[in-house]
């Protein structure tokens, strides 16, 4: 039941579940107790001692503020308290538990709003913070979370994103650009770290100089409203555009429209706009890449090419000379980068596009370095569906892979109508072993097999079987839509791609690929082999609970791989999404314990700002560089072989005793194999094979 207590007649209950509290939240709630009284009633149980007396059993910390409003002279000890009385032991116990168990916290979003309805009803912020026992801070930090952009407020009342990451978007009160990083992070693999939108919303700007602030022009850019920020000691170029969600959206618009009118004049099916240089696998994912014959050089334009690489030649010599002055190097580069841009010229001609063709196929429109806009030379269809129904399970779109070749629809084969569908699965097992017992008997041509059954894909779309389940599929990533294609080793496979010899791709059928693959040299088929493996190869890291792979860490040690030649840590990458203490721990390896105390006292964006820099042996001392240099996260490593206990005799396995040179060029590995060698054994295998049926 419910009845009124004085106040000295309560006292704390031993059975009360809560042992911690909260300092500033314990004032907050006096200040609010002395503002409006108790809003909800202590519930309490009979006392054993001293008679009469009750022990609160939920609500000791309004019990704890209603006493120090007695010491602070605001209210008299026998006031008296609303209290709903229970019975004591267990009971009171469990109504302890239950009152704070189930008790939810405030959205933020709903202090927001409820802050902003009483300033709305006239107070004022000094005023709400006092009722509320805040600080003036605290109550204009949430008034300021009210005017985010509503995509962001809406995910913050909606438990998308913390309170934190709401205040990261605050950093700055222009909603367009919080609603602009907003869709940036939220399509992107990147978690939303406060740290790294921070950065996001105070120091991305682009300079006058970038190639969609050149595509739009200043003076569109400022008639609708862009701000320009300059300074007056430099020069025109470093002009910093601020609203940069306006510059996109103006760049789009102008892009799209001119986009439209290409297609429109040039009868492509489609001319698609980017802001960027390359059609990257974002904007081609889905379409399938056209081989187009580009138009061979003239004998004019052979020699001025032939001319040009000589000069570069010498301008290299030179620039490699230690005796060449400043002015003379800087004149060499200028000179070496106008060559290149020439050769480039001259060999990136545009395919050679039948008249039929065009109202099939399409291209991208892009933007290059200097904001001009330009048509990409390699060109896409979009499938069929035709082609979509034949597509064959192993091949890929235009966004896995860059390289494509045409569709490729070869006719299905006939079945024979007068067999009994179990008799002729019967035959078909028959046949197949026959086939085996013959591929087994030729290794060479397995080898061959295995490889362009793997790749083969690589060639387009076919409804054309392979009669094999041999395929050598990429695995499915851990993050969806993950890319890096700055990172060194995302470059080194695809230049690696780029050199593979692709002239087998374009035969029309299975077989005719297959026999231009097989008289491909060694070299490039071996290299092709290489590709196929390597990309079946799955995600794995050096840690336990994790994607951990014992084998990946035997082949690591195998090829001698050094991580940190290929990968380093980055605030993006790494310290923006760690704890501060995991950076610290980091500084504290390369360089002691002193090293790191040394920026203990900095704040995290700070911190994974200068650790950026200190792994990059920017700012390292010399006696740490090294190490700096060369760490990289325990996860990251490729671990030690675990060590095996001493033998009485060495018998060191055969294959530890001949471990391959990491280090030897792929051509020198690879064993000599003389196709003449190779059809030779062949042949006398089928024929003891043929003798022996």
């Amino acid at each position: 039941m419910i009845k009124t207590i004085p106040l000295n007649k309560l006292i704390p209950s031993p059975r009360n579940v809560r042992r911690s509290t909260d300092e500033q939240a314990d004032l907050q709630l006096k200040a609010d107790i002395a503002a409006r009284g108790l809003l909800q009633n202590l519930v309490v149980a009979p006392a054993k001692k001293p008679r009469g007396a009750f022990t609160v059993e939920a609500g000791g910390r309004r019990l704890h503020a209603l006493k120090a409003l007695v010491d602070d002279g605001k209210i008299e000890a026998g006031h008296e308290v609303s209290c709903l009385v229970i019975g004591g032991g267990a009971v009171a116990q469990e109504a302890s538990l239950a009152e704070n168990f189930h008790r939810l916290a405030m959205n933020p979003a709903d202090e927001c709003l409820a802050f902003g309805q009483l300033i709305e009803q006239g107070a004022d912020v000094e005023g709400v913070a006092r009722r509320f026992g805040l600080t003036v801070r605290f109550v204009e930090g949430r008034l300021r979370l009210a005017s985010l952009a509503p995509v962001v407020f809406d995910a913050l009342g909606a438990g998308e994103i913390t309170l934190d990451v709401a205040k990261a978007y605050a950093a700055t009160p222009d909603q367009e650009r919080q609603a602009f990083v907003f869709e940036q992070v939220s399509r992107s693999y990147m978690a939303q770290h406060p740290d790294s939108i921070r950065r996001m919303m105070t120091q991305a700007t682009v300079s006058a100089s970038d190639r969609r602030a050149r595509f739009v022009g200043e003076e569109d850019y400022v008639a609708t409203g862009g701000r320009i920020e300059r300074d007056l000691f430099s020069n025109e170029d470093d002009a910093r555009w601020l609203d940069i969600a306006l510059l996109e959206r103006l760049a789009t618009e102008k892009l799209e429209a001119l986009a439209a009118e290409t297609a429109a004049s040039s009868g492509f099916a489609f001319v698609r706009p980017t802001l960027e240089s390359w059609a990257g696998y974002e904007v081609t994912r889905g379409l399938q890449r056209v081989q187009l014959e580009r138009p061979p050089l003239t004998d004019e334009e052979s020699a001025e090419v032939e001319a040009l690489e000589a000069e570069t030649e010498e301008l290299i010599g030179r620039l490699e000379d230690e005796e060449t002055g400043e002015e003379a190097r800087e004149a060499a580069e200028a000179r070496v980068r106008e060559i290149g841009a020439r050769i480039e010229a001259i060999t990136d001609k545009p395919p050679v596009i039948p008249d039929e063709l065009k109202p099939r196929i399409g291209t991208f429109l892009l933007l290059d370095a200097k904001g001009e806009p330009r048509l990409d030379t390699a060109y896409y269809v979009e499938p069929s569906a035709e082609s979509e129904e034949s597509h064959d399970p192993g091949a890929t779109d235009a966004g896995a892979d860059a390289e494509e070749a045409p569709v490729v629809v070869a006719t299905p084969p006939i079945r024979q109508p007068s067999l009994s569908q179990a008799l002729a699965d019967e035959l078909a097992i028959q046949r197949r072993d026959i086939l085996a017992v013959h591929v087994a008997a030729d290794p060479a041509l397995a080898l061959d097999l295995a490889t362009f059954l793997m790749i083969d894909r690589e060639a387009g779309y076919s409804s054309e079987k392979s009669g094999s389940s041999l395929l050598a599929l990429p695995p499915s990533e851990p993050v969806f839509g993950f890319k890096t294609p700055d990172a060194a080793a995302t470059r080194a496979r695809e230049d690696a791609a780029e050199t593979l010899d692709r002239s087998w791709t374009a035969g029309e059928t299975r077989a005719a690929r297959f026999d231009a693959f097989r008289a491909l040299p060694d070299q490039p088929r071996a290299a092709w082999l290489g590709y196929a493996v390597a990309r079946t190869l799955e995600a794995s890291l050096n840690l336990p609970g994790g994607r951990t792979c014992p084998f990946h860490d035997h082949l690591g040690r195998l090829l001698g791989i050094d991580v940190a030649k290929w990968w380093r840590p980055t605030g993006a990458n790494f310290f923006d999404r760690v704890p501060k203490s995991m950076t610290l721990a980091a500084l504290e390896e390369i360089g002691g314990s002193a090293f790191a105390y040394g920026y203990s006292k900095a704040k995290k964006a700070e911190l994974s700002e200068t650790a950026e820099r200190v792994f990059a042996g920017k700012i390292t001392p010399a006696d740490v560089k090294k190490r700096a240099l060369a760490w990289v996260p325990e996860p990251m490593r490729f671990s030690p072989a675990p060590e095996r206990p001493a033998a009485a005799d060495d018998d060191t396995p055969p294959w530890e005793e001949a471990a391959p040179d990491s280090t030897q060029p792929l051509e020198e590995a690879e064993p000599e194999r003389e196709g003449e060698a190779r059809e030779a054994d062949g042949g006398e295998s089928f024929e003891r094979l043929d003798e022996a049926a």
